[in-house]
Formats: structure tokens, C-alpha cells, sequence
């Protein structure tokens, strides 16, 4: 009966398992948390939209404001922001501004809380808003070059607002360059300051706030959809995809599909997720997806040889220029290029080595033995011995070459020491046909036995 080899089975099995968690993955929809009902006031919809903005976030502001407006009771809508920008098409962006622009209720833009950004094409659709306000600490600007379609929108940084395509502002300096309407410390501020919700004014810390007397209801991304989200993050994508590789790398080299081989595919879908959402080269992921079989060529060894060098120069290059318009950060940059060097120049390799080759225990019919050097020994490098490699260390000043004859004269956990078969100590069968002329003495049987060892 035919078998397939068994890495041949390992990756197979692998492949089944990405392709049913990317089945199920699909089967994800962009579903809110649940709202509640309004009051007889009507209520007001709090939208919150954290990161950048991906297909998720867009297509999550486009339903929350069409939801709104079917409801009836809705009085506004509040699109609550912390994004560094946008990573949909323009196309996309526009149909967001577009959705924003035309309610049929007020939708207001709220750079909050404190310390929360708007760049970018947040920032763009800041400007279509019917109102924003800002908190402290907060900034927005940084928009480079206007994305949305100046015919339909109009130049939405013109005059003083200028500014911002190259600056950001924060606080009341926002406020002062024309790039939001209000200065909002929290949220209710944002709220009660609404045309279109009604207000009560009480005393909060000695200063009169007004407050709305409609519901406030927040809506956030649902528990999946937000991982998925999460996914699309510059650093969280470049992390999952550098470990869920390393992951899937690693069970191939290993006896079954374990642990490993099942959360390297679920990384890895994650990370194929979240590049796909972001901007990204091409030939930098290329990059880094060739250096994993570089990586898998010298991992065969036991050895990081010449592959393993080329491969983690092309997994640095890939890393740092993978996400050009988004960039990971510095620190996830690190860990992911400095955990890779260690994994393939040390613990990789050890672990190899170690599940892979022959016990010390039993090894002791190798002393003697003859073999080739399949790289330059200098002191330590590569032997063949009985068609095996096995990784060698020679005490000689002068290096064996490659293709030259060796003997095994010690064994030294998974090292081999050995020295040239010329010019080498001459073992006890070469002692006894090397005398010409002299009889031989007679082997003692028992003698001899403990000299062998065990048979061959």
C-alpha cells in the first residue's frame, strides 16, 4: 500500500488544518456588541473607532450610520476616534465620507480621550463631519496629500487649515488652525454641545456641564472581529507571520503535527489577514518567505552553514521594508529579527541535532572507524561516515579538507573528534598487518572482545 513520506504527511496535514481555519475565520461577520433599546427621548449612537482604518472599520462606520438612521429614535451619531490613518483604497475612503456626509441625521467626529489620535484620512474625515471637537492631548493632522476626491468634497485644507497636511495640532491649538469645531475634554462635553440633543445643565467639580437627556449607547467591535482587527496592526501582523513561519518550521522538523503546527497556522492566517488589510511590498514578503526555506536547507544539517547566512540577511531586509506607509514598531522590529537570529543560528540547530541523532550510549563501535570530511575541518566542520553526517572537531593545527580521509578517535557527546587517516595514530588491526615479517600474537578472544565492542 502507498504512503506518503512522512514530511510529506506532516505538511499535508498542516495545509488541512490552515485551509479549515481560514474556512472558519470567513465565516466571522463584522458584528457589533449589542446596544440596547432608546428611551422615549431617543438615544444617541457612540461609535468607536481605535486603529487604523481597515475594510472592518470602514465597513463598521458605514452600517453603524445607516443602522442609525433606519432606527428612527436615533437623534446623532458620534464616531468616536483613536486612528493613525487609513488603510483602505481611496474608493473606500471616499464611500465612508460619503456615508458620514450624507446622513440623514448629524454625525460628529470626537478625537478622544486624551492622548488618542486622528491622522491621516481620519483626519480627511474629520473635515466632512457636522461637527468635532477634541480633548487634550489629542492630535490630528499629518494628512500628507488629501485622498478624498476633491470634486465631491470640495479642498478640505484650505486657508489656515493648511497646516495640516504637513503638522499636527493637539488640544485648542486644533481648534485655533480650523482642523476641529469644539474643545471637548470628555465625551459628555462632546455630546451635550449637539444641536441635535437636548441638555440638562448640572454642576460637575464646580463648573456647569451640560448633559444630554437622550441615552448614550456605545457600540464596539465584536469580540472575533476585533482580533481580526487587532490582526491588521502593523507590528501585530510582522510578529504573527515571523512566528507562525518559525512555528510551522519548526513541526516539520519535528516527529507528528503537534501544538506547534496547529498555532503557527492559526498565526499565520492571522498574519495573511492582516497584511492583506495593510499596504504593503510585495518583494519584501517575498523576501522573507524565501529565507524560511533557506532557513530549512541548513536546518537539515544540524549546521547554520552559508544558506542560513543569505536567509537571515533577506529576513532583515524583508522585515524592515515589508510595511513601508505603516510601520511596525522598532521594538517589534528587534524582537522579530534578533528572535529569529537566535532560533536559526542556535536553538533550531541544537534541537535538530538532538532529536535526530544516533544516542552516545552505543556508539562506542565508531572509534576507528574511517570517513570522509565534507567540509573543511578548521577545528570544528562536517564528516560522512557510513553515508550519515555527523558534525566533527579535529585538535590538529592543520585544518582536514574537504574529500579528505579521516578517523574517528573519540566521541565527545554529538561531536565526533577526528584526525586525518594519514599522519594519524594507527589503530590496533593497522598495528598488526603493518609488521612485516613478524608473527602475529594471539588474539585472546576475551581480550579482543572488549576491544571491539559491540558488532557492527
Amino acid at each position: 500500500m502507498f504512503t506518503l513520506p512522512r514530511p510529506t504527511r506532516r505538511l499535508a496535514i498542516t495545509l488541512v488544518l490552515i485551509g479549515g481555519i481560514a474556512a472558519l475565520a470567513a465565516s466571522l461577520a463584522p458584528a457589533v456588541s449589542a446596544q440596547g433599546s432608546c428611551g422615549k427621548s431617543g438615544c444617541v449612537d457612540v461609535v468607536a473607532v481605535d486603529g487604523l482604518i481597515d475594510e472592518i472599520e470602514a465597513n463598521f462606520m458605514i452600517d453603524s450610520i445607516e443602522r442609525a438612521n433606519a432606527a428612527g429614535d436615533v437623534v446623532g451619531v458620534v464616531l468616536q476616534f483613536d486612528s493613525a490613518g487609513s488603510a483602505v483604497s481611496d474608493t473606500r475612503l471616499d464611500q465612508v465620507a460619503a456615508a458620514i456626509q450624507g446622513s440623514g441625521i448629524p454625525v460628529s467626529i470626537w478625537i478622544g480621550a486624551s492622548g488618542s489620535y486622528a491622522l491621516g484620512g481620519a483626519a480627511e474625515l474629520a473635515q466632512v463631519a457636522d461637527s468635532s471637537g477634541i480633548t487634550p492631548g489629542s492630535k490630528i493632522g499629518d494628512v500628507g496629500s488629501q485622498r478624498l476626491d476633491e470634486q465631491q468634497f470640495g479642498d478640505l485644507f484650505a486657508g489656515r487649515a493648511a497646516a495640516g497636511l504637513t503638522r499636527t495640532f493637539s488640544g485648542e491649538a486644533a481648534v485655533k488652525a480650523g482642523l476641529v469645531d469644539r474643545f471637548d475634554p470628555t465625551l459628555v462635553d462632546h455630546v451635550g454641545n449637539l444641536d441635535s440633543v437636548e441638555t440638562k445643565v448640572v454642576k460637575v467639580d464646580g463648573r456647569e456641564q451640560k448633559q444630554p437627556v437622550q441615552r448614550v449607547r456605545l457600540s464596539k467591535l465584536s469580540l472575533q472581529v476585533q482580533l481580526m482587527h487587532t490582526a491588521a496592526s502593523p507590528s501585530v501582523a510582522y510578529l504573527l507571520l515571523v512566528i507562525g513561519l518559525g512555528l510551522l518550521l519548526f513541526e516539520f522538523f519535528t516527529a507528528g503535527v503537534g501544538v506547534a503546527g496547529v498555532i503557527g497556522a492559526v498565526f499565520v492566517l492571522l498574519a495573511g489577514f492582516g497584511v492583506a488589510e495593510l499596504p504593503f511590498t510585495s518583494w519584501a514578503l517575498a523576501l522573507l518567505l524565501f529565507s524560511f526555506f533557506g532557513f530549512a536547507i541548513d536546518m537539515q544539517t544540524g549546521v547554520p552553514r552559508l544558506w542560513t547566512i543569505i536567509s537571515m540577511v533577506a529576513f532583515s531586509v524583508g522585515s524592515v521594508f515589508l510595511f513601508v506607509e505603516f510601520r511596525p514598531t522598532w521594538i517589534a522590529l528587534l524582537a522579530g529579527i534578533a528572535g529569529m537570529g537566535v532560533v536559526v543560528f542556535s536553538g533550531m540547530p541544537a534541537m535538530i541535532r538532538t532529536r535526530f541523532a544516533t544516542p552516545t550510549i552505543g556508539r562506542e563501535w565508531m572509534i576507528g572507524e574511517l570517513g570522509e570530511a565534507s567540509s573543511e575541518i578548521n577545528p570544528e566542520g562536517m564528516v560522512l561516515i557510513r553515508g550519515a553526517q555527523w558534525r566533527a572537531r579535529t585538535n590538529r593545527a592543520t585544518p582536514v579538507l574537504v574529500g579528505d580521509s579521516i578517523r574517528v578517535v573519540e566521541i565527545d557527546g554529538l561531536v565526533l573528534g577526528v584526525e586525518p587517516e594519514e599522519g594519524g595514530a594507527m589503530d590496533y588491526r593497522e598495528m598488526r598487518s603493518g609488521r612485516k615479517g613478524e608473527p602475529e600474537p594471539e588474539a585472546d578472544p576475551e581480550t579482543e572482545s572488549q576491544v571491539e565492542g559491540p558488532a557492527k
